[in-house]
């Protein structure tokens, strides 16, 4: 089988499709790797690591008939170092060839027989989603996300309604994120990874709308991204108990204005990072005292954050990363910053907006 390519187009597929094969060390061969079938004029790309699903397609000139599995990395690699412009592939029973000019490129193949099939999904059953929902909301959830796959409920965002509305959450269990906003969508209560949200979001911000389907039945969702499909299986996993986290009362509250919070905080963590990665936040009236923790005690570094303080005066200490990652975040004029006392978690607001909420666990150090 021969056929004619953008080199990108093919390029830019491989590189997202290698983002759902596995990694990890497999018996299955086939997981780590992308399945290309040919059918008429189209060529069809899917991988899998079996807890998420990736497919798309692309039209051929040519009539093919194939069906192969191949490792992508080192035909991403040979491929980069292409010059743009068309490329023939020809696919024979062991090898996959990449020829342009008088440049070829040989790569092994493996049978497709016992690949696995994608979840079946009814299509009919779709709804569209504005993109402009996805962008608003995810990014304030996916920084909160754990990376630790032994608790896989933690890796992901927790989907639930209230009411009337739609509830995002999610925590990697030194801080958590929560947004309450309107039913968009009509979503079933379930944990979705944060990784292949994040990958799903990435691709679908040039769109104005992308398709959503979900079966209870496969416990898969599927969104649709013009020809790209994305499958992700529903996390099985109890999701911590958020509502118990927020304080019931407050003793200090304090509104700063979130870039200039961002540099005075960026400007202790150069202290901080050497030592303990622990900045101390010195609530006083009239503003924040930001100082890192040193170990053996203070080094003298130290900076200020005007800022409306009501209540008590407080000191409190955090990981500058978790605080500086919020920050970053949100894109609010001004923050509002909620403390019941030094250990307790602390809520943190865009000042004004009820809908979005982030606590951070502050770190107990000795007074």
């Amino acid at each position: 089988m021969n056929i004619l390519i953008e080199k990108e187009e093919i390029q830019n597929i491989l590189v997202l499709a290698n983002k759902f094969t596995t990694s990890r060390f497999t018996t299955t061969t086939h997981l780590q790797g992308v399945l290309i079938k040919g059918e008429e004029k189209e060529l069809h790309f899917t991988s899998t690591d079996l807890n998420v699903y990736f497919h798309t397609k692309i039209k051929t000139k040519e009539k093919n008939k194939t069906n192969v599995v191949v490792e992508p990395k080192k035909i991403i690699e040979y491929l980069s170092l292409l010059s743009s412009g068309k490329i023939e592939i020809q696919i024979n029973e062991k090898t996959l060839c990449i020829i342009k000019g008088k440049d070829k490129g040989v790569f092994p193949i493996i049978s497709a027989a016992d690949f696995p099939p994608v979840p079946k999904l009814e299509k009919e059953k779709r709804q569209a989603v504005k993109t402009e929902f996805l962008i608003k909301n995810l990014p304030l959830v996916l920084f909160s996300t754990s990376s630790d796959e032994t608790r896989p409920a933690l890796t992901a965002v927790n989907f639930l309604t209230q009411d009337q509305d739609l509830l995002l959450v999610s925590t990697d269990g030194f801080r958590l994120s929560l947004i309450k906003t309107t039913k968009d969508i009509d979503i079933p209560q379930t944990l979705i990874s944060g990784r292949f949200l994040e990958d799903v979001l990435k691709e679908a911000k040039d769109e104005k709308e992308i398709f959503l389907y979900h079966s209870e039945k496969e416990k898969t969702l599927l969104f649709r991204v013009g020809e790209k499909e994305f499958y992700s299986r529903m996390i099985e996993g109890e999701f911590p108990p958020f509502e118990k986290v927020f304080p019931s009362e407050i003793k200090t509250k304090i509104i700063i204005d979130r870039e200039e919070f961002l540099q005075k905080t960026r400007l202790a963590s150069v202290f901080a990072k050497d030592y303990s990665n622990i900045i101390i936040c010195e609530i006083k009236k009239g503003g924040i005292n930001i100082s890192p923790k040193i170990d053996g005690g203070s080094d003298g570094s130290t900076t200020f954050q005007e800022g409306e303080v009501e209540g008590e005066e407080q000191k409190v200490a955090f990981n500058f990363r978790f605080v500086n990652e919020f920050l970053s975040t949100t894109r609010s004029k001004k923050i509002q910053i909620e403390i019941l006392r030094p250990d307790a978690p602390v809520v943190f607001k865009e000042e004004g907006k009820k809908n979005f909420s982030h606590i951070i666990m502050p770190i107990r150090i000795s007074a």
